[in-house]
């Protein structure tokens, strides 16, 4: 299924079809300010699994989730107040924040993970998604490499069929990664400069 959305005034529909496929065990790929992403409910493990099959990501593969602000991200990751200051001052934007992960967490994980990337994209289809659902969403980027450049949502439609339970297109999406801090030792350091300009 493919379904057109805006980033200015996304269908209300269209994201609640998205957010009740979440629910449901499913995958989707949504937009966010810097990529394309696959992402599922982060309580929900079946879906987890199936975003390692759909990727063929190795078990050691790092992940993120997206949530609509910091008002929730103290439940699954240790956040020091100058991290959170940090991060309060850039978000939402196209950075991942990598920090400790809490015991919460791990209960959805399918490996135990002592770092977490937390996203708080700069995106109104990001932010409807994740407070209609009510918690956060594992977002890993759709990859822009390949057989095809996976940058427009027909062509990953067509490209993954059937894995996908849903896409939800807003075009031609040309941009770079989001920049990586890492927020897990007391010296903060970028570890992957993209999209977002940072000062630590």
């Amino acid at each position: 299924m493919i379904l057109q959305v805006y980033e200015k005034n996304p269908p209300v529909r269209a994201i609640r079809t998205a957010v009740q496929i979440l629910r449901d065990g499913g995958v989707i790929v949504f937009p966010t300010d810097t990529l394309y992403a696959l992402g599922c409910d982060l309580h929900n493990k079946r879906a987890l699994e199936k975003i390692y099959r759909i990727k063929q990501m190795r078990e050691k593969s790092p992940l993120s989730f997206i949530s609509p602000d910091l008002s929730n991200v103290s439940l699954y990751a240790s956040v020091s107040n100058r991290a959170y200051r940090l991060m309060n001052k850039y978000l939402p934007g196209p950075f991942t924040f990598i920090l400790p992960a809490k015991k919460e967490v791990n209960r959805y994980m399918l490996y135990k993970r002592k770092h977490i990337g937390i996203r708080v994209p700069n995106s109104n289809v990001c932010r409807m998604l994740t407070q209609e659902l009510g918690n956060p969403v594992i977002s890993t980027s759709v990859p822009l490499w390949g057989e095809k450049i996976l940058n427009d949502g027909e062509a990953i439609h067509e490209y993954f069929g059937k894995q996908i339970d849903v896409v939800l297109n807003i075009g031609l999406l040309v941009s770079e990664p989001s920049t990586v801090v890492d927020c897990t030792d007391e010296e903060f350091k970028i570890i992957r400069q993209g999209k977002g300009i940072i000062q630590l």
